[in-house]
């Protein structure tokens, strides 16, 4: 079964040649994207365990668009270029976006803390000291409050509407007893959706309204992100969409394909609930690593890994021979995400698969369509990273059998 932590990040494809430790990287013009060579690396993600997959390449003011596979499980139909998904994950860029546009209006600061904000929240020793860029940064300490909530990544209760405070508290208690959390606050990282629900819950008690409506004023209605929403306790997809699909266990112990596309997304908030298009989400981190949604003071502090482990403040981080890429990845029910850009925003690419096999992944196939996206002139090798990992986090290991390229 696969990871609840709403991210993709099991297999990374980079360019070869990897420059020197702190080498300046310089990185190539934009070019025309490759429609061919593009399209037969989605093809690679159908032929290697997605049902369907779409994606978007923008370099410049040049874009590619396309799509492989079907729209569902040994349909016909296409899986459609301009469909809605489940980004799951992606959901956190947005939500710091927000805290981030509140620190630069002098609202909130990254070092207040959870406490003076929500105050008992988090009630464990130490739990007082959690700062807003702590949350940002995955370094709070708070446990994964998913546990026990999902089988891979479908809820066992697909239906339920969930309130972030009741997310938290399956975090921070056991019973009537209070948990302790995994480290002292800011002394390690460890990925945890708890950190982003409880930044939702901060927008709030900040703001006065729900981080939804924050985001939807703040980010969606002035990009005009038209396909880009945050369905709450809609379990809907409305639009053209694929439809995701999740293995479930029989009594016999066979796994079968049960349809996800609906489901109450509630349990993942502001850590993981949007729906989006590549295309809105192409011009979503376009717009925000060119300067457009933060102040430059704030814009340094999300795209700068001060942890040493790949992440920024609402973005993952890593180096490629052709330069830093920011973004995120993300998993939901039935559908994968992976967004990733160079820092000033001219090379993008989107990418999202719906798969379904007990066996195959096609995770490696679609960062491989992200590093020929990115690197187009570089020859591309394999590298394993663990999945809790950022994907700078990465050691270098075999080929795989066949190469993924």
């Amino acid at each position: 079964m696969r990871s609840s932590r709403w991210r993709a990040s099991t297999l990374l494809t980079v360019c070869a040649l990897a420059p020197a430790a702190g080498s300046a990287v310089a990185a190539p013009p934009a070019v025309v994207p490759d429609g061919t060579a593009l399209q037969a690396a989605l093809d690679r993600v159908t032929a290697t365990g997605a049902v369907g997959a779409v994606a978007e390449v923008r370099q410049g003011d040049a874009v590619w668009r396309g799509s492989s596979g079907t729209s569902r499980l040994n349909g016909r139909q296409p899986a459609p270029v301009d469909g809605r998904f489940r980004a799951g994950s992606v959901t956190k860029t947005f939500t710091a976006t927000v805290v981030l546009q509140l620190v630069g209006e002098g609202r909130l600061r990254l070092s207040d803390t959870a406490e003076q904000w929500l105050p008992g929240l988090v009630p464990a020793p130490g739990g007082d000291r959690i700062t807003v860029r702590e949350l940002l940064q995955h370094a709070s300490g708070l446990p994964e409050y998913t546990d026990g909530l999902v089988d891979g990544d479908a809820p066992h209760d697909r239906f339920r509407t969930w309130t972030p405070a009741e997310l938290v508290r399956r975090a921070v208690k056991d019973g009537d007893r209070n948990r302790p959390l995994l480290f002292p606050p800011g002394t390690d990282h460890h990925y945890s959706n708890t950190d982003y629900i409880v930044l939702g819950m901060i927008v709030e008690k900040v703001t006065g309204r729900s981080y939804r409506t924050e985001i939807d004023q703040r980010i969606i209605r002035p990009l005009g992100l038209r396909d880009t929403r945050l369905p709450g306790s809609s379990p809907f997809i409305t639009g053209p969409h694929s439809h995701g699909y999740e293995p479930v266990e029989k009594g016999d112990g066979t796994l079968v394909p049960v349809d996800y596309t609906t489901v109450n997304m509630s349990i993942a908030g502001a850590a993981g609930e949007i729906i989006s298009t590549t295309a809105d989400l192409d011009h979503f981190f376009h717009t925000l690593l060119s300067g457009g949604l933060l102040r430059p003071a704030e814009l340094r502090e999300m795209t700068t890994d001060t942890s040493g482990n790949g992440w920024g403040l609402g973005l993952e981080t890593a180096t490629l021979p052709c330069g830093t890429i920011v973004g995120h990845g993300g998993g939901t029910p039935g559908y994968r995400t992976i967004s990733f850009h160079t820092l000033d925003g001219t090379r993008q690419v989107t990418v999202d698969w719906t798969d379904w096999g007990t066996d195959a992944d096609a995770t490696p196939a679609a960062l491989a369509l992200m590093t020929t996206a990115l690197c187009p002139s570089s020859k591309p090798v394999v590298l394993e990273a663990d999945p809790s990992e950022p994907l700078s986090q990465v050691t270098t290991g075999p080929p795989a059998a066949p190469t993924v390229l």
